[in-house]
């Protein structure tokens, strides 16, 4: 990762940072692309203080103000990182909106920011970065979405959501087959159990749900495993974090765990 760029959105705060600390203990340029330059009441980080974390880490940071529902933002952003690094090597597509709710009480407000960020945001992001990525070394697109599981339970409670989210997983699909002949990368990944981030504090389950889940440590080992592979090789593939840290000989995950005496909760659309 020595001297690789890679463009992280929503990097400011849980697993979109855990990957850019990651990398930059490797010696990897980031550029934190998210909203928050202001501390949030509730929420830890902004793009100044992860920025500072990724420099501490061993990388170098550009930390940028990117709302990725903006096209003329997210060009400039890539003009602005390549600027600072000279190109792309690696994107993640990890900002994400989320409402754990059915079709009655889901607004069309939170469905609508729903799509632009999860569907249209990754797209938008995606398709800017590709001729940087044309460019790279080992390119790889990495998008924190799950496997496309019909299993109509996924549907039922918070069907907007879903929809959502499988919309960023059918463009990993899409840029897979379309980038392959230029030798980039697309992926998925996605936790086989829930993350200790803020959406769960603070948006599904409280400190207690925090307890049954494990840290984003795993999800950014697993991505850094991911993103050191052959792109002409490994792409198209819905990965989830405890199989590829199984494919790299980890075999005791405890390490990993909140609290290791609490049994874990299944992340959604894991059957």
């Amino acid at each position: 990762m020595k001297g690789k760029t890679a463009f992280i959105s929503g990097a400011s705060r849980g697993i979109g940072k855990a990957i850019a600390l990651r990398l930059a203990s490797e010696g990897a340029n980031i550029i934190v692309a998210a909203k928050t330059a202001e501390p949030h009441p509730k929420l830890r980080g902004t793009i100044y203080s992860a920025a500072e974390e990724i420099e501490n880490a061993g990388g170098k940071a550009l930390p940028l103000i990117v709302d990725i529902r903006h096209e003329d933002v997210v060009q400039d952003a890539f003009e602005k990182a390549v600027d600072k690094f000279g190109g792309i090597d690696i994107l993640i597509n990890n900002a994400s909106a989320i409402s754990l709710t059915d079709s009655q009480t889901t607004t069309m407000k939170r469905y609508d920011l729903m799509h632009t960020v999860n569907g249209r945001g990754t797209f938008m992001v995606t398709k800017y970065a590709v001729p940087h990525l044309k460019q790279g070394t080992n390119p790889h697109i990495l998008t924190l979405s799950p496997p496309l599981n019909l299993n109509p339970k996924w549907f039922t409670n918070y069907m907007a959501y879903t929809m959502s989210k499988y919309n960023m997983s059918m463009t990993v699909l899409g840029y897979a087959e379309e980038l392959r002949e230029h030798g980039i990368a697309a992926n998925a990944l996605w936790p086989q159990t829930g993350i200790a981030t803020a959406a769960i504090e603070f948006g599904i389950g409280g400190k207690d749900m925090m307890q049954i889940c494990r840290t984003t440590d795993i999800m950014a080992d697993a991505a850094n495993v991911i993103l050191n592979r052959d792109s002409k090789t490994c792409t198209g593939n819905f990965f989830i974090d405890e199989d590829v840290m199984r494919s790299e000989g980890v075999t005791d995950f405890e390490m990993y765990a909140v609290n290791p005496d609490k049994e874990l909760m299944k992340d959604l659309f894991i059957d």
